[in-house]
């Protein structure tokens, strides 16, 4: 299973839940969480297979910023 880490800068929590959920029905086999208590607010998703754009973009459309955070 791989796993991608994202700093966001969702705020809210209820936001948080919307995109959880939209991700999820796009990718309803992975693990998706948010950790808006870190400075980076951390988008964590958890899959076998994980298409990085396409979970950009779906922050981008609604309105948020959404990178890969690196390991260094």
């Amino acid at each position: 299973m791989m796993v991608e880490v994202f700093k966001t800068n969702v705020q809210a929590a209820d936001v948080a839940d919307v995109i959880v959920q939209s991700l999820s029905k796009l990718c309803p086999a992975s693990e998706i969480n948010f950790d808006l208590e870190d400075c980076d607010r951390i988008l964590r998703v958890a899959s076998v297979e994980i298409n990085i754009q396409l979970i950009i973009s779906i922050l981008s459309d609604l309105g948020y910023c959404c990178e890969v955070l690196s390991d260094t």
